[in-house]
């Protein structure tokens, strides 16, 4: 798994590298290129805008675009003569500052000159353009904050409010006046004898589209939602991923339908330009119901056997799926007004008194909804998922904030306050959408990971749906954030700003010096762990080298790989180390004293594994711990005692302390037994005994034999040791307990004691344990 996971990081990496080329592939614009007279007058003419302040918010962004546009091309031709800039920069270098003397022959006097000129000249369309991108940049920052401001005082502006009687009036008018505006453009499209004749015209086409718009509208929900029938009652595997994809018949159908109504009503040419601008948002207004339908189907299912991202109960689900219709019907109702509103050219007091039903309306379905998720997903104990109980939390803390929007949007309001009230009621229903659907994603997203990986028991809980689930959260912020009020502009700016990349000393950085660097350091990690395998599986094991030695090549040929691979990344991606070599010592330093146990550990790895003191497999022992090497890594060293624990030794414990190692260079080594026997017992006898038991066992060595030594005269008895080399210290254990049962095998044969402590006790005054007559005299009584 690790290498798929791998493989499937570096086609990523050089898609995305791919990608970023292929976005700046463009021919890059030159300085000389460059036409300052134009950028002049436009930046004059942005600037006197600015300076005056009145213009529309419209024209605003159209010319913020035009300046962006001039700024993106100075700064691809601030990279202009990089190179022979570079070239002429070393050459000065190489001459050198001229003397302070002036003893300085002409020859390089004169070519010094000669190369000033060259870098002035280079330099100067290259500096001309730094200056502009520095001036449209100022520009556009001015254009952005004259738009926030405006918004800010939208919001917090006081207008009429719509609880006023003496409005009423004059907005109902107004609201027929807008309708027979667009009636009256209707009729007089209709009294035109060209209309007519190009609609008769058209009805070869008009009338296809709307037989076949009516049927995908009225029958495609019918139609998947059978389909959605028919695969549950056939029990596919993992049903939840088809039908999911199946599911989304339910929106493209009838989306489909509705687009072709909208074309063949434009084509007749019956439509004015007030009513032309209302068919085109109607596939808009459309599709909003049809994913907020589909949505609540996939949240709360109709079918017993569908899961759903939310645990409710069967009761409640077609209340839940009504909620969410009703609430998302007033919306696109909110956004119909708007569209009304500028199309028919209503004034603040018609608009705000048209606007408040909506907004009462939609504040009311929206509390109704808190007060559903709320009294539905009541804090419970410990029931399913950590990550369960994680969404509920959040689907609370949302409802509960959703509900304070749901009283004080209406509030506001009534009081005049309609920016603040559309500003916090509508993004709240919006941002409540974009969650829904983020969260049914990930539903999907964990079913298609369940039906890839087959582990329906580690559906929730692994770590690829986590990840994919958290990229849908990161996709959802830019979206959320136009949802409350960030321009587009301004997610455009900050996507600039992360292409121009991060400025270190004399270096630019930009994401695809990064998507290089990081193409090219797994490629080469990838190399470096395929020639570590075939090392360790092929090329090694064919040698006359010895284990430990064998892990040694292998980790630094890991090492070196990486090493290798990294500084082939950095210049390939272009990356100046010498501009950040000041930040580079400073860092150095401070890891030095702050780091320093650990770079000794990292040093002691290193010199251990050239060294090769310890090897993996040595019976090693080390402060009071004994056992097997089974791991060096970079910082530690892992011991595997006897207890089968495993003891993490840092390697300056290694290198710098006393360590016993059993099995360096080879297994052989000595054991020690020791063998007392009863006083009085023939000492030749038993010494022919003790070699005759250690030279037959077949671990002991022949060459040196084993010697047996009579040590002296014990306090219970006379002791002997075996000494012996083993064919393999490692089983000096068993080896001892063998060649303790054949000792006492044959003491037994042979009448030989095997003698134990034994004491005499003499007691100096054993008058004093008998009890004196007065302690009887005080006993009785």
């Amino acid at each position: 798994m690790r290498w798929v996971w791998a493989l499937w990081l570096a086609i990523g990496l050089a898609l995305s590298a791919a990608a970023v080329t292929a976005q700046q592939a463009t021919p890059a614009v030159s300085a000389e290129a460059l036409d300052f007279d134009a950028w002049e007058s436009t930046a004059q003419r942005a600037e006197a805008a600015v300076e005056a302040g009145k213009a529309s918010n419209k024209a605003l962004e159209g010319l913020r675009a035009e300046i962006v546009t001039w700024r993106e091309r100075f700064l691809e031709a601030q990279d202009t003569h990089g190179r022979r800039i570079a070239t002429v920069q070393s050459q000065l270098d190489v001459l050198g500052p001229p003397p302070e003397e002036g003893n300085e022959s002409a020859e390089i006097a004169a070519r010094r000159a000669d190369l000033d000129a060259e870098l002035a000249r280079l330099q100067a369309p290259v500096l001309a353009a730094a200056e502009a991108y520095s001036r449209a940049n100022g520009v556009v920052s001015e254009i952005d904050e004259i738009i926030r401001s405006r918004q800010a005082e939208a919001l917090v502006s006081l207008g009429p409010s719509p609880l006023n009687p003496l409005l009423w009036n004059k907005a109902l008018a107004d609201t027929l006046d807008g309708l027979m505006l667009m009636g009256a453009e209707l009729r007089s499209n209709w009294d035109n004898e060209l209309r007519r004749f190009q609609f008769r015209q058209q009805l070869l086409l008009i009338v296809p589209l709307t037989l076949i718009g009516l049927v995908l509208l009225l029958r495609g929900r019918n139609w998947t939602a059978r389909g959605l029938r028919h695969l549950q009652s056939r029990d596919l595997p993992k049903t939840d991923v088809w039908g999911f994809i199946v599911s989304l018949g339910q929106v493209a159908l009838p989306l489909a339908g509705l687009s072709l109504l909208v074309m063949a009503a434009l084509q007749t040419g019956f439509a004015g330009l007030r009513m032309e601008r209302v068919l085109g948002a109607v596939p808009f207004f459309g599709a909003v119901l049809l994913i907020v339908w589909w949505m609540s189907d996939r949240l709360f299912p109709n079918l017993p056997q569908q899961s759903a991202p939310l645990e409710v109960d069967e009761e409640l689900k077609p209340a839940a799926r009504r909620h969410c219709m009703l609430l998302t019907l007033f919306l696109a109702l909110a956004l119909v007004v708007r569209l009304f509103e500028d199309v028919s050219g209503l004034s603040e007091e018609t608009a705000a008194v048209l606007a408040f039903p909506v907004t009462v309306l939609t504040g009311l379905e929206l509390l109704r909804i808190a007060q559903f998720l709320l009294r539905r997903l009541a804090p419970t104990p410990a029931e399913g998922s950590e990550a369960g109980r994680y969404r509920v939390r959040a689907v609370r803390m949302l409802a509960q904030a959703a509900r304070v929007i749901a009283v004080v949007g209406p509030v506001l309001a009534a009081i005049g306050y309609r920016g603040a009230a559309e500003g916090l009621l509508y993004p709240t229903v919006m941002t409540i959408g974009v969650l829904a659907l983020v969260l049914v994603l990930q539903h999907f997203v964990e079913d298609l990971y369940a039906l890839l990986s087959r582990s329906e028991g580690e559906r929730g809980e692994a770590l690829v749906p986590v990840l994919i689930g958290f990229l849908l959260v990161i996709a959802a912020l830019p979206v959320l954030a136009l949802v409350w009020g960030a321009r587009v502009a301004n997610l455009t700016e900050l996507w600039s700003q992360f292409l121009e990349g991060v400025q270190l000393g004399g270096t630019r950085i930009s994401p695809a010096d990064f998507l290089t660097f990081a193409l090219i350091f797994v490629i080469g990690y990838l190399m470096t762990r395929i020639l570590q395998g075939a090392l360790r599986s092929t090329v090694l094991p064919k040698t006359r080298i010895d284990p430990g030695g064998q892990n040694a090549i292998v980790a630094g040929t890991g090492y070196v790989g990486v090493t290798i691979a990294a500084l082939i990344a950095i210049t390939t991606a272009g990356i100046d180390l010498s501009s950040i070599a000041i930040v580079a010592g400073a860092l150095s330093v401070g890891i030095g004293f702050g780091l320093q146990n650990i770079v000794s550990n990292f040093v002691s790895g290193i010199i251990l594994l050239i060294e090769r003191p310890v090897s993996e497999g040595d019976w090693i022992e080390v402060g009071g711990q004994m056992g097997y090497v089974r791991d060096i890594s970079v910082r530690s060293t892992r011991i595997e005692t006897f207890d089968r624990t495993d003891v993490i030794i840092p390697n300056s414990d290694l290198v710098s302390g006393t360590v016993t190692n059993y099995t360096r260079g080879n297994t052989v080594g000595r054991i020690i037994v020791p063998v007392g026997v009863a006083y009085g017992t023939d000492t030749k006898r038993t010494e022919a005994i003790l070699r005759e038991v250690a030279e037959a066992h077949p671990m002991i060595l022949a060459n040196p034999e084993p010697s047996v030594l009579f040590k002296g005269f014990g306090a219970d008895s006379l002791d002997f040791e075996i000494r012996a080399i083993l064919r393999d210290v490692n089983w000096s254990l068993s080896v001892k307990s063998d060649l303790n049962h054949e000792i006492a095998r044959r003491f037994t044969e042979e009448g030989i004691e095997i003698p134990f402590a034994q004491r005499d006790v003499w007691l100096r005054n054993p008058e004093a344990l008998r009890a004196r007559p007065e302690d009887e005299d005080k006993g009785d009584t």
